[in-house]
């Protein structure tokens, strides 16, 4: 239902004694103002049809013509349609009151997003460098993933939970602006402490709601590529990777400095994206690999993925809302209208009469 502005129902000409009484669709409230004129309008076509009859039959005739039109008949008839209106507009203005709790579930998954933030997401070789577009890509998935609950972890030589399962995404935009590369105090690049944190972070109870976001280059010094794969099949998460970077790779250029990060030859060291690793970590936990050269890559297939998998509930709250109440007008309505077409002004005479 869309909302609508609130007003008081005695705006409309009702009012409930001791009852607060609000409109759903307010808006419409005018179409009360059909009553008066639907009123207006019955009466002057009964005096006109009653001019009518007059014009080709004196009042003193009309009994014996079979013509019996009762005053009072008339009066009630042109008053219930106007009720009739009356109540019918009341119905669509959609009238609450009274209070109704029901119970709002959220139903979704588990997500930790796991951003790389070594010293090689410094690498430009997507525009205008790899943790700028990392970070957006994380701002969009978080964006268009709501109603579940999101989590943030950092990934360098360590792994530092930045942000806990949380439904609110606001909190990952917000963190996402501290992630730059070599921020932690272990440097280096170690996807395990990340993705150990990860797991860590999801209730032990539940084992099949769990979904993990990897946004690296996909270099890891750890030289155990095998031993994440086993990590992450044991937790029963789902890991989607997103490489950022390109296979040619690109300088590191040093935070803060024009320079370039060489080896101990002094050779400048070119970073290069390690799609293999990534690859083989999603394909192997039941996951999606995407290579992003840009912030604009196409996430769709791990937003699909996410929205396939079993949902649970992970968030309930009371909510007290107004009691729709339009049945009542509408009810007054129907009724109204019997009686309109029941109390029928214009009656057959009754045979005998003068």
């Amino acid at each position: 239902m869309t909302p609508a502005a609130v007003m008081p129902l005695a705006v409309a000409g009702l009012a409930i004694e001791g009852a607060a009484v609000t409109l759903g669709r307010a808006e419409l409230a005018w179409v009360l103002l059909a009553a008066p004129c639907a009123a207006i309008v019955a009466a002057w076509a009964w005096r006109r049809r009653l001019a009518a009859i007059a014009a080709w039959a004196a009042r003193s005739l009309w009994r014996r013509l079979t013509l019996d039109v009762g005053p009072r008949r008339l009066a009630v008839s042109v008053a219930a349609l106007a009720l009739a209106v009356l109540a019918a507009g009341a119905a669509l203005t959609e009238p609450r009151w009274g209070t109704v709790e029901e119970t709002v579930e959220r139903e979704g998954v588990d997500i930790v997003f796991v951003l790389d933030s070594s010293l090689s997401m410094a690498a430009d070789d997507v525009k205008p460098d790899r943790m700028t577009v990392a970070q957006s890509l994380v701002r969009e998935l978080a964006h268009r993933l709501p109603g579940h609950r999101v989590a943030l972890v950092q990934a360098e030589g360590e792994g530092v939970v930045l942000a806990p399962l949380t439904v609110d995404s606001a909190v990952i935009d917000l963190l996402l602006d501290t992630v730059l590369p070599a921020s932690l105090p272990t440097p280096g690049t170690l996807v395990r402490p990340a993705l150990e944190r990860a797991v860590a972070l999801f209730p032990e109870a539940d084992r099949k709601h769990r979904a993990i976001v990897l946004v690296s280059d996909g270099e890891d010094q750890s030289g155990r590529e095998k031993d994440l794969t086993a990590l992450v099949a044991e937790s029963g998460a789902v890991v989607h990777a997103i490489g950022v970077g390109s296979p040619q790779g690109s300088p590191i250029r040093l935070p803060g400095s024009d320079a370039y990060k060489q080896d101990k030859e002094g050779r400048v060291v070119v970073s290069k994206l390690n799609e293999a690793l990534l690859a083989q970590l999603a394909a192997e936990t039941g996951g999606i690999y995407v290579r992003a050269a840009s912030p604009g890559v196409d996430l769709a297939p791990i937003l699909d993925a996410i929205d396939a998998m079993e949902a649970r509930s992970i968030d309930g709250q009371v909510v007290a809302t107004l009691a729709q109440r339009f049945q009542w007008p509408l009810a007054a309505a129907v009724l109204a209208l019997l009686l309109h077409l029941t109390a029928a002004p214009m009656r057959a005479a009754r045979e005998g009469g003068p």
